[in-house]
């Protein structure tokens, strides 16, 4: 093949995969929504707090241990997002001028950084307290699913 046949079909391929892309991250289709409210938030955690409280077959103990990791993992979800009412504000702010706004998208990973490296410790030490809580059968149950790939909310 004559290499500008080739260097055509490859610049044609980063074309199509670019806009492509952009296609998919530009439309707002079904799985895009707004950040939950919080009165969403609440019922997602209580059905998924609900559905593994059935699948493991959980007793109180576990279940507070649980609650106890479901609320780190909202604090950091919390944090993380921040204060903002529209987090891709900020995103959509890096872009808005003719420049990429560099010292601004370093200052956001940094301040994105500090909150994982804060509360991360937290999360951990709740998921390892409720998962050591568990009895080998509901540790096996739990390593299964997870060689699944499948969610908590996964049919069958």
């Amino acid at each position: 093949m004559k290499p500008w046949i080739k260097r055509s079909l490859m610049a044609f391929t980063g074309i199509s995969i670019a806009i492509g892309g952009l296609a998919a991250c530009g439309s707002r289709g079904h799985h895009a929504h707004e950040p939950m409210s919080a009165e969403r938030m609440a019922e997602v955690r209580g059905k998924v707090i609900s559905r593994v409280t059935s699948k493991l077959d959980l007793n109180a103990e576990q279940q507070q241990k649980l609650n106890v990791l479901a609320d780190k993992m909202q604090a950091q979800r919390a944090a993380f997002i921040g204060q903002t009412a529209d987090p891709r504000a900020e995103l959509r702010a890096l872009v808005a001028g003719e420049k990429f706004d560099r010292a601004r998208a370093l200052n956001l990973l940094d301040e994105k950084t500090r909150v994982v490296q804060v509360s991360s410790p937290e999360v951990i030490n709740a998921l390892a307290d409720f998962y050591d809580s568990l009895n080998p059968t509901q540790q096996a149950e739990v390593r299964e699913r997870m060689q699944k790939r499948k969610g908590w909310f996964s049919r069958g």
